[in-house]
Parts: structure tokens; C-alpha cells; sequence
């Protein structure tokens, strides 16, 4: 059954923060997956599942950085993740399904916005749709069987309001046809993103598997690290109600852990609730447009992910 998109007043809101949601869980015994986890929005998203008892694998490229951030956290662990490359997304599959049986949470938070030029991962495709999309397309379906075998799972997807920059080109991903552009490669690779959440969650209702798409909000991050210091401050004075990054994982956690959600998904959230449906031409930094869950192109790009990746889930 379809979930409708709009707000469910969940009494929570833009400046509730990851520990604030949180509050009353008790995941001992779970594993989570949280890729990107060892810095800015992921990191709080480890931590904060973490301290409620689950065990999180968090999967990221930087190994230093990783073990020196992710040191003194219990109940974590690291596997290395490059989401760029098919071989690593595998390697990483197959290192967590012979350590674990069942996965009750997979938090695709890693992503990369904006690099300075066109770039493409392993498989060719443009870096940003790659890593933000088509790699986590692989790794969900990799890690499929511990997903169906938790008796309950939900797979929350970082998405952006940055999708409304463009839908989805799918005849033309890698901008040979059009001139490129950083910042409607990144939408196209959110709206991909939400669209992900829209199919997942349907192929997932007979697994008790739900998937969720999420705008983090405006948080300043490594993500920024392509950014020139005038772009930043630019985007800084453009940009209302900027969150500190224990309000940026808010969403993800909620989505992950609300039993208001409870039998619900394939929606995209915000501020820790569903998202209101806007018009497709609005320009406000709020809400989703209809391109970004339309079940006809989710299952369009569901169809082009399992030809470009060779991943069919089930």
C-alpha cells in the first residue's frame, strides 16, 4: 500500500536533534549500516544508534580517518567502503554477510557534492550520480538477504532539497548530450535518491522492509570540501535556518526509528516528518517535487540500476 505524502505532525521539527528523536529506544541487539558515518551528519547518525545499543558497522573510503574518528565509540566498527567502486561495494557486501545474519538498519548517508569537473566512477557514470546513487543501489541490494532475514528492516536514503535542480536524465546520465553542470548533476543524483526510496519500499512491504528518502537540511560539512571559501560563504548568506549536524541526522534517525512510521513508507522526509508534495517549478528550500517520487520513473530507474550495476535484488 502506498503511503501518501504529507506531513503527519509528528511533534518533532527542524531543531530536534538525532539524541532528542532517539529518546526511549532501546536497539540492543540490532545492526545497523551507516556508510559515510565518520564525519559530519553520518558520524551523529553512529552515534546516536550507538548509544541505544545497536551495533553499527559504519563503511567509508578514508581508513585513517575512520579508525581515529570511530576510536571511542562503542558498539561500532569499520569496514571500508568506496561507493565509487563496484569491487569495494562487493568487497564490503561479502566482509558483513559472513560476520552478520540479519541488518535492522542501512543508513545511505554517504555523498559528495559538487567536484570542480566532471568525473566519473569505476563504471564510467558521472562521480556524483555513482556515489550518491548507483553505489548504494549496489550495496542494498548486496546486502538484500540480512535486510529480508531481520523480520524487519528499514533502509533510509540521503536525499537533498538539492533534487529539485533537475529530475532525472536517463537517457542522458553522463551529460553527453547536455552541457554539464555540477549542480543539476547533483540533483539528478537526490531526485535518483528519493526515487530509489519509492521502489525499495514497494519491492520491500512482503519483507517487512520500509524505505525512506531524507533531506538533512542545510548543515555545513565535509561535503563541502570542493567548495571555494566564496562559494561557502556565498551559500551561507543564501541559505535560512542553517543546522548544527546533531539536527542534520534528526531525520535519518527518525525515519530509522519512529513507530509513528510504523507500516508506512516510500515517502521523502524532513525536519522528522514526511514532507509536503510542492509544485515542481517552486524554488523554496522546502518540500518535495512530484518528479521525485513518481512511481513510473522510480521503476524506470530501478530497471536501468539492475542493467548498469548486474544487481537484481531477490
Amino acid at each position: 500500500m502506498k503511503t501518501e505524502q504529507k506531513p503527519i505532525h509528528s511533534g518533532f521539527n527542524a531543531t530536534s536533534t538525532a539524541a532528542e528523536v532517539a529518546a526511549g529506544h532501546n536497539l540492543t541487539g540490532k545492526i545497523a549500516v551507516v556508510t559515510g558515518g565518520n564525519s559530519g551528519i553520518g558520524y551523529e547518525t553512529v552515534k546516536t544508534l550507538a548509544d541505544i545499543g545497536a551495533h553499527v558497522v559504519v563503511g567509508a573510503r578514508d581508513t585513517g580517518k575512520s579508525k581515529e574518528r570511530l576510536a571511542d565509540l562503542k558498539n561500532v566498527s569499520f569496514v571500508p567502503l568506496d561507493l565509487a567502486d563496484p569491487a569495494s561495494v562487493d568487497a564490503f557486501a561479502e566482509r558483513f554477510l559472513s560476520e552478520y545474519n540479519s541488518l535492522h538498519l542501512l543508513i545511505n548517508n554517504a555523498g559528495l557534492y559538487r567536484p570542480p569537473q566532471f568525473l566519473t566512477d569505476k563504471r564510467g557514470y558521472e562521480l556524483q550520480f555513482g556515489v550518491n546513487y548507483l553505489g548504494h543501489f549496489e550495496l542494498t541490494g548486496r546486502l538484500w538477504p540480512a535486510l529480508k532475514n531481520a523480520g524487519g528492516a528499514r533502509v533510509v536514503s540521503l536525499s537533498s532539497i538539492g533534487h529539485r535542480y533537475m529530475g532525472l536524465q536517463l537517457d542522458d546520465p553522463n551529460f553527453e548530450k547536455h552541457p554539464f553542470d555540477k549542480s543539476k548533476a547533483y540533483g539528478q543524483s537526490k531526485t535518483a535518491t528519493s526515487l530509489f526510496a519509492v521502489e525499495l519500499d514497494k519491492l520491500g512491504q512482503p519483507h517487512n522492509i520500509r524505505a525512506f528518502a531524507v533531506h538533512p537540511g542545510a548543515i555545513l560539512t565535509d561535503a563541502f570540501r570542493y567548495m571555494t571559501d566564496e562559494e561557502v560563504q556565498a551559500w551561507v548568506q543564501r541559505v535560512k535556518g542553517i543546522k548544527t549536524t546533531q539536527q542534520g541526522a534528526a531525520t535519518s534517525v527518525w525515519c530509522a526509528l519512529s513507530h509513528q512510521l510504523d507500516g508506512i513508507g516510500g515517502v521523502y522526509c524532513e525536519d522528522c516528518d514526511i514532507a509536503e508534495l510542492v509544485p515542481d517549478d517552486l524554488q523554496a528550500g522546502y518540500g518535495v517535487r512530484s518528479f521525485a517520487i513518481n512511481p513510473g520513473q522510480a521503476t524506470a530507474l530501478w530497471q536501468f540500476s539492475e542493467k548498469v550495476t548486474g544487481v537484481v535484488y531477490g
